[in-house]
């Protein structure tokens, strides 16, 4: 199961279950928070606005990618980067709709964008962790996920994204 964790607006945070094997995996700034916890911790839900409502692309590339509806989170992720060449969200976003279209070389220049922008935080290290995990490449892999648990260790999504990779290495063994 792939899990993004989006931080954008008011600074939300919310994990969407993505498919797949995986317990965790990814994360990357983001959207706002389809359930939110009120001070007394008594749970509301915030409905998701139709899909023609919704203008920003940043915000289509998250539904669709959520909805694992790869190209069009692409096509939304990369009309974003085009219109605000600044926003990590979006470069993201589109390195991760990259990964899961299996189209390596262009998820890598998205990485290569978004560290510009960003550096190599916490959560970029384990998105691109996570990429190298989905291609193989375990070397590359623990680096970026070893790397990014030794900046943020209480990260469940990175944990589990090692767990993952420690997986992978004894399937080869």
């Amino acid at each position: 199961m792939r899990i993004l964790t989006f931080m954008r607006g008011p600074g939300v945070a919310v994990a969407l279950l993505l498919g797949g094997a995986l317990a965790a995996c990814s994360t990357f700034p983001g959207a706002d928070a389809d359930v939110a916890v009120t001070s007394n911790t008594a749970v509301a839900s915030k409905p998701t606005p139709p899909l023609d409502e919704i203008k920003d692309d940043v915000a289509l590339g998250q539904m669709n990618f959520a909805r694992q509806n790869y190209g069009l989170s692409e096509l939304h992720f990369r009309r974003a980067v085009e219109a605000t060449p600044g926003d990590a969200a979006a470069w993201l976003g589109l390195a991760a709709s990259y990964d899961q279209l299996k189209r390596w070389n262009l998820a890598d220049r998205a990485y290569a964008q978004a560290l510009k922008i960003t550096g190599p935080t916490p959560e970029f290290l384990n998105n691109r962790g996570y990429s190298y995990l989905l291609r193989g490449d375990v070397r590359r892999a623990s680096e970026d996920l070893s790397l990014a648990a030794s900046r943020d260790p209480d990260n469940e999504a990175i944990q589990n994204n090692l767990k993952a990779l420690d997986d992978r290495i004894r399937k080869r063994a």
